[in-house]
């Protein structure tokens, strides 16, 4: 009974630390299950570009973590940035320490992956602490409209690719085009269970279907 208690407090834990984070504003304009069509606002963040040249989970790790040196201290300001959801991926001593946020965010770009954590919405493109890195950028990211598909599970390659082409199914079935390559969004801790965890699929899109 004590392990149960315990593992349902952890759990609890989990899901309030994730909750708490602060995450990018948007609005929902058409719903289809398990798939969103969002209008975000702008919003800022510190990415990083990795080589592929190994592998992705190594190529996404390399990112995350000098984007983790960056919120906690390796930056030029001495105050602390909060941490954000989810972490974004996509292809093709102590200073600032800044709060986390979510998602972190994927990208990938050919031969490179693109890693990206949002800056908290109290900072704009003059305010925000600049990178010691020069690995790492500041950049903004302007409104845009995404299709958006959720999965709990874990983060791995066979399951980014299943959702992708669930997500572009939809797209097609719309009629509707995408007009960026697919990005990643992790929003929970790597010790989070997998059957809690909030990942998506992202693909930025000209218009959703009541449009």
């Amino acid at each position: 009974m004590i392990k149960k208690t315990f593992f349902v407090t952890f759990l609890s834990c989990i899901a309030l630390n994730t909750m708490a984070l602060e995450k990018p504003d948007y609005e929902i304009l058409y719903e289809d299950g398990n798939i969103e069509y969002r209008l975000y606002e702008p919003y800022l963040v510190a990415q990083t570009e990795v080589s592929m040249d190994d592998n992705y989970n190594s190529a996404s790790n390399e990112g995350f973590r000098r984007l983790f040196k960056y919120i906690t201290g390796s930056n030029t300001s001495e105050v602390d940035i909060a941490m954000t959801a989810p972490v974004q991926m996509s292809m093709d001593d102590s200073g600032q320490k800044i709060d986390m946020t979510a998602p972190v965010q994927q990208l990938e770009n050919g031969d490179f992956l693109q890693v990206a954590f949002m800056l908290p919405s109290k900072f704009d493109m003059k305010s925000a602490p600049a990178p010691t890195d020069d690995r790492v950028t500041i950049k903004e990211i302007p409104a845009r409209i995404m299709a958006v598909i959720r999965y709990s599970g874990r983060w791995t390659e066979k399951n980014r690719s299943k959702y992708e082409y669930r997500l572009r199914e939809n797209l097609e079935l719309h009629e509707i085009t995408a007009i960026s390559q697919a990005e990643t969004a992790a929003y929970n801790p790597p010790f989070t269970p997998p059957f809690m965890r909030r990942n998506e699929i992202m693909l930025e899109v000209e218009r959703h279907p009541n449009s």
